[in-house]
């Protein structure tokens, strides 16, 4: 369903995506998972073509979207829904016109039918009869749930998730991986989801990729990636502050150290 060949993304001389390969099933939940600042979500924006690639191939159910124009980017977009990261409601609209955005938008559904959607999906993720209050009245896993909702309510065949469950406390960000996979099951879309939250990736995933230095360094299913080889993807997933991937950043470590030895000794 998805294909990314040599991806490649570069902010100025910042190189991000270097040659980035990944595939997706049908069917399937890819979770990507790599540290802040690696590039996740340049890479699911480069999937819905909010930022435009600068090599490679990304193709979606067999159309490579670097190459197309904004008309047909349009076209490619109803296929997609997307989480965004903190779930980017409009703060000016209500709950029901957040989630009947796309519908009015890209697929000029009639009034009635937009009512109806926005009720259904609501209901969808546990949210019923709050189609009137506005984004502030709502909380952290309230906001991600109607992200949730809006998302899926054009029924798209993908979904991309960016940080679903990130600023949630553990219970809440439960319940948003429950719905993740409920609604892979009762929709059958096909999906990539960004973390660096290890309980959600193995909780939801059928693949796991790990993001670093701008390729995929390893994909499996969540126990092959749980029992890695994979000496910084080892480090990763168990979360352990001596490794590769600390190394890389001793300078910055060993001041943070000093900075802790000198505030201790100063309390003293």
């Amino acid at each position: 369903m998805i294909e990314i060949r040599g991806l490649q993304k570069r902010f100025g001389e910042k190189v991000v995506l270097d040659g980035l390969d990944l595939t997706v099933p049908r069917g399937k939940n890819a979770v990507v998972i790599g540290g802040s600042g690696t590039g996740k979500s340049v890479l699911i924006k480069c999937v819905v073509g909010l930022l435009p690639a600068n090599g490679g191939e990304i193709l979606v159910d067999g159309e490579d979207v670097t190459k197309m124009d904004e008309r047909e980017l349009v076209r490619v977009r109803k296929k997609l829904g997307m989480l965004f990261q903190g779930a980017a409601l409009f703060d000016s609209m209500n709950v029901g016109e957040n989630v009947a955005f796309a519908l009015r938008r890209l697929h000029n559904y009639p009034e009635r039918q937009v009512r109806d959607v926005v009720e259904e999906k609501l209901a969808m993720v546990g949210l019923r009869d709050i189609q009137h209050l506005m984004p502030a009245e709502l909380s952290g896993g309230m906001k991600k749930r109607v992200g949730l909702a809006r998302a899926i309510a054009a029924e798209p065949e993908i979904l991309l998730y960016d940080e679903p469950t990130t600023g949630l406390d553990p219970i809440m960000a439960d319940v948003i991986n429950d719905l993740l996979i409920s609604l892979r099951e009762s929709l059958g879309v096909t999906s990539i989801s960004i973390t660096h939250d290890m309980a959600s990736a193995y909780k939801i995933a059928d693949q796991i990729a790990m993001l670093y230095k701008g390729k995929i360094i390893e994909v499996g299913t969540p126990e092959e990636i749980r029992n890695t080889h994979n000496p910084v993807v080892a480090q990763f997933v168990e979360g352990r502050a001596e490794g590769p991937i600390t190394a890389e950043h001793e300078d910055f470590i060993r001041f943070v150290r000093r900075s802790e030895e000198s505030g201790i000794r100063g309390e003293h």
